[in-house]
């Protein structure tokens, strides 16, 4: 007479596979938040990046006959409106993504370069990721200039 009886509730072990199996569905979906976390930032970094070419860029148009050559971030005080202009673009630069950020400005012709180099070493996951954005656009000379 030897009648085995019907097992009621889970043994140890089935407890600690599912356990061990929400475990691991956790652990990816932090992971899955993280890296969102991560390629929001570095969206974050270049959408403002495209927001500070382009407001200096409407700058540009604003006063063409001034020279906006710039070869890299402006320091200095406000004298004139190109240099405050100037002046503007390497503090945005500088103040979305730190000191390492960099800004040029060149003109070839009639076309205008604007490129902002950033670290986007977070986003990334690396020690040094370098990002950048480059916006050239023709700029008509200024009415009564023969260029």
């Amino acid at each position: 007479m030897n009648e085995r009886q019907a097992q009621d509730g889970m043994t140890l072990i089935e407890v600690l596979v599912a356990l061990l199996i929400l475990t691991l569905g956790l652990l990816g979906a932090a992971v899955v938040q993280i890296k969102a976390l991560q390629y929001s930032d570095s969206s974050r970094m270049s959408t403002q990046a495209s927001f500070i070419a382009y407001d200096m860029l409407d700058r540009i148009r604003a006063n063409v006959a001034a020279d906006y050559t710039l070869a890299t971030s402006a320091s200095g005080g406000a004298s004139d409106v190109r240099h405050q202009d100037l002046h503007e673009f390497a503090s945005n630069v500088e103040s979305f993504a730190g000191p390492s950020a960099k800004g040029s400005i060149s003109v070839n012709r009639q076309v205008y370069t604007i490129r902002i180099t950033w670290d986007d070493a977070r986003a990334e996951g690396q020690a040094v990721s370098l990002r950048s954005l480059e916006l050239s656009s023709r700029v008509a000379p200024a009415l009564g200039d023969g260029a």
